[in-house]
């Protein structure tokens, strides 16, 4: 949702509320997706200046809007509108975003302001900009946009994004590598994605079929933009499939549909930059690695091929477009990312920088005198510690009565202290420890076993595995969590009058007790063998109930995590240890 704009200007872009309505004389729509147009109908008033097919779109999806109300301006076009306070210089520039899309720039007492709406800021689309407003390398322009209003959709995602050529390309790769597939589905059912239709119209020769009932409005939109690929014909090659939410639902559908009836399965491609930034699903390390080296597509579990095609500019995109700009202020115009996120703003743009004269104070419609220089600097001084002021802006533009809140009316914030309460993680007390999870039955098992324990770190010490001296303990201490069985056996043969016999203390679970006792069978045979000393079996409360008690299974459940598995224990993997290096001494004697 776009947000308003401040008080001290007197024009409006992409919003439609009661106050946008009241208190702005002009109104400037960049471009017709719906989350820019809502509100228009009940909040409508003249003038709206947009592009032609801006206004017909629009139209079209709310028909008892006036077309009186619209005011043609297309790209390159300039404006001077008249107002009560002074006039002000307009230029419409391409947002390279959707057909229809425009960047506005504003230029008058109140400042220079470049607001983009949606937009992919490429070098191409930057260029087109007065070059009075464009950087050099190490230089600065030779006039600095006092303000920009910044489209951040993609502000917090590292993902480093191809060009939309490139996703094109990679989408008709995808057809000619399946050429079998007699039926070619393509999710291209917003505003901005047609050019990907009509190219691959052009490149196959075929026409695309839309339903007029499914997809009224994306008919609606082809017929008006792009009329020639559209085809009446179900059984054409290429289809129009709508989207989300219900996607993966129509495409299991129709798999299994040509599978039931033994043909060859369709392509259903997707072409859409959100599934990789807002992880729909769960991508692999070398999913994400495949994406960001080649910029193939992905084949997800449902059978829908993503080519990562975006009509908003990538993280890096934004920080280049900062760097040769080089605006006083950005003001991100999606709430969801902050500008404060941007590598641009955090080094430049502080509300610090602000002195008494700055058009700031103009921009949000406050006098000089409400502000006097004797206590400019001690509100400075609180205010150095916020942020920027491109985040106050950002939150606090759709309130009637704008302020700075960080310069006046400071208030502090009171957090709660933290809770001291350990969170479960994955793995449950066997991460955590017994000092977390004591459950009662678990205090008789650890009694009865602490000499065992006593044992196996004296062994610990005496041939230390890969691991530090911490995580011995530590796992000691987890022990008869994971114990299921506990074996007694003679290493080797001591003098009773030297010493006591050491025991070995070997763990294994109940599934592979067979093959353990195999093994130590196998390996006596290969040494002197001796007698075998008695077993003493102790069973811990997980034994007996098969995995976990049924407490922590409760625990589990209460939470919402799913019972794990119990992780190996730390004597059965000394053991696995102990057997392959014996194994070993014993091949390299023979």
């Amino acid at each position: 949702m776009p947000i308003e704009m401040p008080r001290g200007l007197p024009f409006s872009v992409d919003t439609w509320t009661p106050s946008s309505s009241s208190l702005k004389r002009h109104h400037f729509l960049t471009h017709a997706h719906k989350d820019h147009c809502a509100g228009i109908v009940a909040h409508a008033s003249f003038p709206i200046y947009c592009t032609a097919v801006t206004r017909k779109i629009v139209m079209g999806y709310y028909p008892t809007l006036e077309e009186d109300l619209f005011v043609g301006i297309e790209v390159g076009e300039v404006v001077v509108v008249d107002d009560g306070d002074g006039g002000f210089r307009v230029t419409a520039f391409d947002a390279n975003h959707c057909p229809g899309s425009l960047m506005f720039l504003f230029e008058s007492k109140f400042g220079n302001i470049l607001h983009t709406g949606d937009c992919r800021l490429t070098l191409d689309c930057l260029q087109k900009l007065p070059q009075k407003y464009l950087g050099r390398k190490d230089k600065k322009p030779k006039c600095r946009l006092d303000y920009v209003f910044l489209d951040c959709t993609f502000g917090k995602i590292p993902l480093q994004m191809p060009s939309k050529h490139s996703a094109l390309r990679e989408v008709i790769n995808c057809i000619w590598r399946h050429p079998s597939a007699p039926v070619v589905y393509l999710t291209c059912d917003l505003l901005g994605q047609e050019e990907i239709l009509v190219k691959v119209s052009q490149t196959f020769g075929g026409k695309i079929y839309v339903d007029k009932v499914e997809n009224q409005e994306c008919h609606q939109v082809l017929t008006l933009i792009a009329p020639e690929i559209l085809s009446e014909d179900p059984s054409s090659r290429f289809q129009l499939l709508e989207g989300f939410p219900k996607l993966y639902e129509r495409a299991q559908q129709k798999i299994s549909d040509a599978r039931a009836e033994k043909r060859p399965e369709p392509l259903i491609i997707r072409p859409s930059a959100q599934w990789y930034a807002c992880q729909e699903m769960d991508l692999t390390i070398a999913e994400r690695r495949k994406i960001e080296r080649s910029n193939e597509a992905v084949n997800d579990q449902f059978g829908v091929l993503h080519v990562c095609y975006s009509m908003h500019s990538s993280r890096q995109e934004l920080g280049w477009a900062l760097e040769l700009l080089a605006p006083k202020w950005v003001v991100s115009t999606t709430p969801n990312c902050r500008a404060m996120e941007l590598e641009y703003v955090k080094k430049h743009c502080f509300i610090s920088q602000i002195e008494p004269d700055d058009a700031l104070w103009k921009l949000l419609d406050i006098s000089a005198g409400q502000s006097s220089e004797a206590n400019f600097e001690k509100e400075r001084k609180l205010a150095e510690s916020c942020s920027s002021v491109a985040d106050s802006l950002s939150e606090h533009c759709g309130q009637v009565e704008l302020q700075l809140p960080l310069l006046s009316n400071h208030k502090r914030i009171q957090l709660s202290p933290p809770t001291n309460k350990t969170p479960i993680t994955l793995f449950g007390r066997a991460r955590l420890g017994l000092d977390f999870f004591s459950l009662p039955e678990e205090k008789a098992v650890i009694s009865v076993t602490e000499d065992l324990v006593g044992l196996a770190a004296k062994e610990t010490e005496e041939k230390p595995p890969a691991y530090s001296k911490g995580d011995s303990e530590f796992n000691n201490k987890c022990f008869t969590e994971v114990a299921d069985e506990v074996h007694c056996e003679d290493n080797k043969e001591v003098d009773d009058r030297e010493s006591p016999k050491k025991e070995e203390i070997c763990v294994t679970s109940r599934e592979n007790k067979r093959d353990v006792d195999a093994d130590k069978t196998k390996t006596n045979d290969l040494t002197d063998p001796k007698p075998e000393a008695s077993t003493t079996v102790y069973k811990s409360h997980i034994e007996i109930s098969r995995g976990y008690s049924d407490n922590l299974r409760k625990l589990y459940r209460s939470m919402n995590v799913p019972v794990p598995k119990p992780l190996p224990s730390l004597v059965e993997l000394m053991q696995d240890y102990k057997r392959a290096k014996r194994i070993t001494s014993i091949s390299y004697s023979s």
